[in-house]
């Protein structure tokens, strides 16, 4: 029912158009005029003020002609670094597209927004009934989820919302997703001359490397992580380091393994420094909360029609990672993540089986269908 050669086409042209975070503006106006010879009233909301990007989220509608569960369909339009001058390349002989393997391909997330676009075509083009249906293509999801942070949510009427950005085949449905602390750590020491008093000075690279010794990090539980990301401090060699900035992280299913764990990391910093005579400023944003659905819900069963119709198995999984899938159930919006095939993403080794980018595409077809 899907124009696969068109579904391949236009994702090989959405990979070549460069959209690193914040810079999505080039993209955004090229699904703006997509969206609207679907028949979509498109609208672009006020997240570039809040967020500084070029562009806000491409916000999109298209009116039913039935009763039905109303729908969200939502992929971000930014990819990691490297991402600029994607040269994909189809190799038939594996059935996979990648990149030439000097930039990332972009499948994260382009993948999911060639096959929401060509879902929507299909229910049109094939005279399908159905109820309203929405799209947010977001800005900035890489780094920080701002752009669904951003969203004008007053735009939004639906029941329910999938957004196409996990790795799975299609039959992935993430119906749980942990939340997540940003920890930040500013750690001041004192500085003096290495070679000839450093007696004098405090180390902000030795109370780090304590509090880091005695803390518990990577794997915690089943449901928990915490992870040291960037550490960034120093002058010279023959300075004893007086200042040091850490980023570090702590994720989990359950928040209240998440405080735990937070407050740990914390009190050990805190106690690393009263020991050596430094000062520290620590600061923790909850980038964002959990997500949590049970298998029993109706948007679940919906999903695993949608899949029985393509005679693939629908199964649930829960991830690791954060997604939009978090701020908009956060937002009070019945929301799941559905895998849609992108392999080996965030490197240069990313790929997609052509078979998962058709499937992908059929996924949002059928899910309109059943709603």
């Amino acid at each position: 029912m899907i124009n696969e050669q068109r579904v391949l086409n236009e994702f090989l042209e959405l990979v070549q158009i460069d959209s690193p975070t914040s810079k999505e503006g080039k993209i955004a106006q090229v699904l703006v005029e997509k969206l609207k010879a679907i028949g979509c009233q498109v609208t672009i909301d006020d997240a570039a003020e809040k967020t500084g990007a070029e562009t806000g989220n491409v916000i999109a509608t298209l009116k039913g002609n039935r009763e039905g569960k109303k729908l969200l369909f939502s992929s971000h339009m930014d990819t990691v670094s490297p991402g600029i001058g994607v040269k994909p390349i189809v190799d038939e002989s594996n059935g996979i597209i990648k990149s030439d393997g000097t930039t990332v391909l972009g499948s994260d997330d382009k993948a999911g927004i060639a096959a929401i676009l060509e879902g929507m075509r299909t229910i049109k083009e094939n005279n399908i009934n159905h109820a309203d249906i929405q799209v947010v293509f977001s800005i900035w999801e890489e780094g920080g989820l701002r752009g669904a942070k951003s969203l004008d949510y007053s735009k939004l009427d639906v029941d329910y919302a999938f957004v196409l950005d996990s790795g799975g085949s299609p039959g992935e449905i993430i119906v749980k997703a942990p939340a997540q602390d940003a920890i930040k750590v500013k750690i001041t020491g004192r500085p003096a001359h290495a070679g000839l008093q450093p007696e004098n000075g405090i180390s902000a690279i030795m109370v780090a490397a304590k509090a880091i010794e005695n803390m518990n990090l990577l794997r915690i539980d089943e449901e928990t992580t915490a992870n040291i990301g960037v550490v960034n401090g120093g002058i010279a060699t023959n300075i004893v380091m007086p200042e040091l900035e850490i980023l570090a992280e702590a994720r989990s299913l359950k928040e209240d393994k998440l405080d735990a764990q937070t407050n740990h990391m914390v009190e050990t910093f805190k106690k690393a420094a009263q020991e050596f005579g430094a000062e520290i400023d620590i600061q923790v944003d909850r980038a964002y909360t959990p997500l949590n659905v049970s298998e029993d819900e109706d948007i679940v069963k919906l999903a695993k029609k949608a899949f029985a119709n393509m005679n693939i198995e629908g199964y649930t999984a829960s991830t690791g990672g954060g997604s939009d899938t978090n701020i908009l159930s956060k937002h009070g919006i019945k929301a799941v993540n559905l895998g849609i095939g992108m392999k080996k993403a965030h490197t240069l080794e990313e790929y997609i089986a052509i078979e998962d980018l058709m499937n992908s595409a059929k996924m949002v077809a059928e899910i309109i269908k059943e709603a």
